[in-house]
C-alpha cells in the first residue's frame, strides 16, 4: 500500500516504541486497539508528563510567588523554571517575552484586546487569512467591530496555499497587524511565515502567528522568524489542557495595556490608581494553572530528547504515505494538497456525511475527526460542509495509516 518503504520510518524514529511511553494508546475503542489519528485536535500525554503532574500534586502543591513557606518556594521554582524551558525550545533570548495563557484561543484574545486597545483605531485595517481556525478570526472581527476597523483576508489558492502576491498588495500604511497560522488545521499547508514577517516589517507591520499546529510538529526559531508574537497550546504538545504560550517582544508587551486585572499583575494598587506589574507578570492576572504550566515544561523535554527535526521528517514520510494510499480510492478528494505541508489530511468521499465516515472509522477502532474543524470559511473555500480529517504525531506507524486506509475502504462499501 503506498510507495514508500517501511524502513524509512523507523530506521530514524521507531514510532512503535515512542507508542509506548503513552499509556492511553494501549486502550481499545469498540473492542479493538485504538489507533489515534487526531492529534491535531490534541495530542495524547506520554507516561512522565502524567507522573510530573501527579508529583506536583503530591509533593509540592501550594501557590506561587507569594508564599515565604519551603512548599510555595518549590512550587515557584518548579512553574518558573517551565518559562526558560519554554524559551530553549522557542529559541527565545529574554525569558519574559514568554507568557503563560490558558491556551491558543486565550492567547490571540489576549493580544487582540491588548495591542488592538493600544494601536488599532478607526479606518485601520487587521490582514489574516482564508485558511484561519476561528481563533485567529473572531477576535478580530470582535476588535473591527469595536473600533471601526477593517478585516482583510489573504486569498488560498486551490491546493491550498496563500496567495502571496496578494499577500503584498493587501498591506498597506493602514495595516496595523497580520495574524496568521502557522500550518492549517485543515489543509496542513506550511506558510512561508519568515517571507511574510520580513514582507510585513519592511512596511513596519507587526506580525502575530497562530502556531497550534507548528510548535508542536517541526523546530520553531523565533529568531529567526522574527515574528512579533508566536502562540501556541500545551495540550497539542503532549501536555496537558488548560495552559498555553505566548511569545511576545518586548518593545510591544510593554506598551500593551493588560487583557486582564488582578492578582499577580499588579505592583501596587490604590482607589486612585493602580500600577501594574513588568512583564511578563502584567499579562498574568490570577492564580495559574500551575500544574499544567509543569506538566507542559515535562511535554516540551520529551519533545526535544527525540527531535522536532526528526518528528518532523516522520510525519512527512506518514503524510505522503497516507496519501499516496488514500487517494487510490475511488469518489476520495484530498482537501489541501500543497507540496509543503504537515502531517494533516482532511478529505471527503463521495455519497458519505464526513460524520457518518468518523463513525464508521470509531467501529474500526480508528479515531479521526469530522466537522468544519472550527475553519467553516475553508470549508466554504473548498465548497464543502465538512470534511473527516486524520492527524499524525510522533507516535503514528505506517500501520496506524493502513488501517485508516483499510476502515475507509470498508466504509466506501456500505455506501456503495
Amino acid at each position: 500500500m503506498g510507495k514508500i518503504d517501511r524502513e524509512v520510518v523507523t530506521v530514524d524514529l521507531d514510532a512503535e516504541s515512542i507508542k509506548k511511553d503513552f499509556p492511553i494508546l494501549s486502550n481499545s475503542e469498540n473492542n479493538k486497539s485504538l489507533v489515534y489519528l487526531d492529534s491535531g485536535a490534541s495530542a495524547q500525554m506520554p507516561r512522565l508528563v502524567i507522573d510530573r503532574i501527579n508529583h506536583y500534586h503530591q509533593h509540592e502543591h501550594a501557590n506561587i510567588h507569594r508564599g515565604v513557606y519551603d512548599l510555595s518556594e518549590q512550587a515557584t521554582i518548579s512553574y518558573e523554571s517551565v518559562r526558560s524551558t519554554v524559551a530553549r525550545f522557542l529559541n527565545v533570548a529574554d525569558t519574559s517575552e514568554v507568557i503563560f495563557t490558558k491556551g491558543t484561543t486565550h492567547a490571540i484574545n489576549l493580544v487582540a484586546h491588548a495591542f488592538g486597545r493600544t494601536f488599532v483605531r478607526a479606518g485601520d485595517e487587521i490582514v489574516i487569512s482564508h485558511m484561519e481556525h476561528h481563533s485567529n478570526i473572531v477576535p478580530w472581527q470582535q476588535l473591527c467591530e469595536e473600533v471601526g476597523a477593517t478585516l482583510k483576508i489573504i486569498p488560498i489558492s486551490d491546493i491550498g496555499e496563500l496567495d502571496m502576491e496578494a499577500y503584498g498588495r493587501l498591506l498597506s500604511e493602514r495595516t496595523k497587524i497580520v495574524a496568521v497560522t502557522h500550518v492549517s488545521n485543515v489543509l496542513g499547508t506550511i506558510n512561508p511565515i519568515k517571507e511574510m514577517v520580513a514582507l510585513a516589517h519592511s512596511k513596519d507591520i507587526p506580525v502575530l502567528v497562530d502556531g497550534a499546529q507548528g510548535a508542536p510538529h517541526m523546530k520553531v526559531d523565533i529568531q529567526d522568524l522574527d515574528c512579533d508574537f508566536y502562540i501556541f497550546s500545551g495540550h497539542k504538545v503532549c501536555g496537558p489542557t488548560g495552559i498555553g504560550i505566548l511569545y511576545g517582544k518586548r518593545n510591544w508587551l510593554e506598551r500593551m495595556n493588560p487583557y486582564e486585572g488582578g492578582g499577580d499583575m499588579i505592583l501596587s494598587v490604590t482607589f486612585e490608581k493602580t500600577t501594574y506589574a513588568e512583564i511578563p507578570a502584567k499579562f498574568e492576572a490570577g492564580t495559574p494553572p500551575i500544574a499544567s504550566a509543569i506538566g507542559l515544561g515535562e511535554a516540551i523535554k520529551y519533545l526535544e530528547a527525540i527531535g522536532l527535526e526528526r518528528i518532523e521528517k516522520h510525519e512527512k514520510v506518514l503524510t505522503r504515505y497516507a496519501t499516496e494510499a488514500l487517494t487510490e480510492i475511488n469518489g476520495l478528494t484530498v482537501y489541501g494538497t500543497a507540496p509543503n505541508k504537515a502531517g494533516v489530511i482532511s478529505f471527503g468521499v463521495k455519497g458519505v456525511h464526513p460524520h457518518d465516515m468518523g463513525t464508521l472509522l470509531s467501529d474500526d477502532g480508528v479515531a479521526v475527526r469530522a466537522g468544519h474543524h472550527c475553519a467553516q470559511p475553508v470549508m466554504q473555500r473548498f465548497k464543502v460542509p465538512a470534511t473527516t480529517r486524520a492527524s499524525f504525531y510522533l507516535y503514528n506507524t505506517l500501520e496506524d495509516i493502513d488501517r485508516l486506509v483499510s476502515s475507509v475502504r470498508n466504509a466506501k462499501k456500505i455506501f456503495s
